[in-house]
């Protein structure tokens, strides 16, 4: 059930920064593009979004330790960029999914997916029972 608020979440925060034509972050809707397409495209690019980031993403961040602590933890801006591209990437292999066209605008929309995840965290954690 996690997993399935993570990957709903994950989407919300996709569609956002793809409103913002500013970070040209797009999504490619499965044909023939409809409402229901691209919903179900943003769910199909967050899903694969959440496994790059569970892991590829946990051996990347594991494996990058020294430099959080040497950048204060900066490191982790671009690792995100790189995760989000990394899914781009996955997804381009087919006619649908996300299109990432600059790395350095997709650190400002990993930024803004990191954001949107963690209010969405803070608003969904469980509450410590008395």
């Amino acid at each position: 059930m996690r997993f399935v608020i993570r990957v709903v979440i994950n989407a919300f925060a996709i569609w956002v920064v793809t409103l913002i034509t500013a970070l040209q972050v797009t999504i490619i809707p499965f044909p023939p593009g409809e409402t229901l397409q691209l919903v179900l495209t943003l769910l199909a690019v967050a899903v694969i979004f959440a496994l790059v980031n569970t892991f590829i993403g946990t051996v990347i961040k594991v494996l990058a330790f020294p430099l959080y602590i040497l950048t204060l933890g900066l490191i982790g801006l671009l690792i995100n960029a790189f995760l989000l591209w990394l899914t781009a990437w996955i997804t381009s292999f087919w006619d649908w999914g996300l299109r990432v066209e600059d790395f350095w605008l997709g650190i400002v929309a990993a930024i803004i997916i990191s954001l949107i995840n963690w209010v969405f965290g803070i608003i969904l954690r469980p509450r410590a029972k008395d």
